[in-house]
């Protein structure tokens, strides 16, 4: 646990008692601070308290002395429209901040490497972590990924955060200059919460916030928004460029052509290793994420050799493409953290013989771009608030039910995959959807999913 001891004595807001919000009350605490923390949800405020959080109603409360308001990254603070807290804090003359921004003040010797993207960001940011430790490094991974930034242990000189970094996140962290900063892609979400598409990228690109050589920018060139900003980069040559690509080679950069992660930073294009050989790392989209953990790693000073074998002993992350068991010969695959169309996507093209649960709040779109991957999907069963849309949305090109519960649609999934009996057969949990109607996140949803698979009958294999 960080103590963050800059605010003795000063009165510090606190808005959102989530996991990261009760982290910075107590890191704060510790460090001296006047906590004053508030959550509109009422048993959010009541555990709080249990845990002894000092709480007060900050749409009340006389916040002019108040210096700086750390907001939960689910809050908004400009789009659609500032929570009344926010205002009101801004209004008395505080600084709106998130709990990364007092990881960054208070661990100033440390390195830190940041990641963010649309979609593959958890995996890359695990899969640096994964590599750091294993060659011996000192390392400390959370943020949006897990373990909130305040949460983890305090780091010195020599030793490394590894922070994933959402646009939110981004957002509310104004002084932290990211010693190597990844961003892996560019899709549309979460525009709501930035005003449109442009708001979206310029909060991503806040990931390259104020970096200067020998500080590097880790970039995917494979959709045309990153490629872009790529280009603006090495025209402004601030800091060390690296491109990475999953579909093609790059000039000085790391890239996987013909299934081979190939080296080319020093322009020598040195083949890596076999991506095929990568069970805990399957489809395009984990080309694009090995490429950028091996290029992110290889700036700091690890050797090829261990990074590759970091990526060869990478233990895989729970509700990314997580087998959790095989059964009869079907496959059981937990995707709860495909929260939408892009990410699912990137499931679908991985299997053949899909028996697909999708479903949850539907993302802007919907599945209308999961079209390409019909062919693979024998059955889609389909639950939660999206299951209407979803369906309309399949027609007649999709075989699929409306199941409602997860539960119903596990069962209902194996009973059609054993029936059919086809070789190779998944069943795969890739919503497509957020996880809000039914449950309290996608981690939630995740774990439901492995217990209903756990109590299912039959050889295990």
């Amino acid at each position: 646990m960080i103590e963050v001891s800059s605010f003795m004595g000063i009165p510090v807001g606190i808005l959102g008692l989530g996991k990261s919000g009760l982290a910075a009350a107590e890191a704060l605490a510790r460090g001296g601070a006047e906590v004053m923390a508030w959550d509109d949800d009422g048993s959010k405020r009541e555990a709080a308290a249990a845990a002894g959080v000092s709480i007060v109603d900050l749409h009340s409360a006389d916040l002019r002395a108040m210096s700086s308001l750390v907001l939960s990254p689910g809050i908004p603070h400009s789009h659609p429209a500032p929570h009344p807290v926010v205002t009101r804090a801004r209004d008395a003359g505080a600084e709106i901040i998130g709990d990364i921004e007092l990881l960054a003040r208070t661990q100033r010797d440390a390195a830190y490497i940041g990641i963010t993207g649309t979609n593959g960001k958890s995996t890359t940011t695990a899969l640096i972590g994964h590599i750091l430790g294993l060659a011996g490094r000192t390392v400390a991974i959370g943020g949006n990924l897990g373990t909130p930034a305040l949460a983890l242990e305090p780091l010195g000189a020599g030793a490394t955060y590894v922070l994933e970094m959402s646009s939110y996140q981004l957002e509310l962290t104004v002084s932290l200059t990211f010693d190597v900063a990844v961003l892996l892609n560019i899709t549309p979400d979460h525009l709501d919460r930035h005003g449109g598409m442009d708001g979206y990228i310029a909060a991503k690109k806040l990931i390259f916030h104020r970096q200067t050589k020998p500080r590097a920018a880790v970039i995917g060139v494979d959709d045309p928004i990153c490629a872009g900003i790529h280009r603006d980069l090495e025209r402004a040559a601030e800091q060390i460029v690296i491109p990475i690509s999953a579909e093609r080679a790059v000039d000085g950069g790391v890239y996987v052509a013909g299934g081979t992660l190939i080296d080319d930073i020093a322009h020598q294009a040195t083949p890596v290793l076999r991506m095929g050989g990568l069970a805990r790392l399957p489809g395009t989209h984990n080309c694009q994420n090995a490429a950028a953990a091996f290029a992110a790693v290889r700036h700091t000073g690890i050797a090829g050799t261990i990074a590759a074998t970091g990526l060869n002993s990478f233990p895989g992350l729970a509700h990314r493409q997580e087998v959790i068991a095989t059964i009869d010969g079907v496959r059981y695959v937990n995707d709860s953290k495909a929260t939408n169309a892009d990410a699912a996507a990137k499931a679908l093209a991985c299997y053949e013989d899909i028996y697909w649960i999708a479903g949850g709040l539907a993302k802007e779109g919907g599945i209308v771009s999961l079209a390409p991957y019909h062919p693979r999907v024998r059955h889609a069963f389909l639950i939660g608030a999206a299951a209407s849309a979803f369906a309309d949305t399949l027609g007649s090109a999709v075989p699929h039910s409306c199941c409602g519960e997860l539960a119903a649609a596990v069962t209902a999934a194996r009973d059609l995959a054993m029936r059919e009996g086809r070789e190779g057969a998944v069943v795969l949990l890739s919503p497509a959807g957020a996880s809000f109607d039914q449950f309290a996140n996608f981690e939630a949803r995740g774990e439901a999913f492995r217990h209903l698979v756990k109590a299912l009958p039959g050889r295990r294999q």
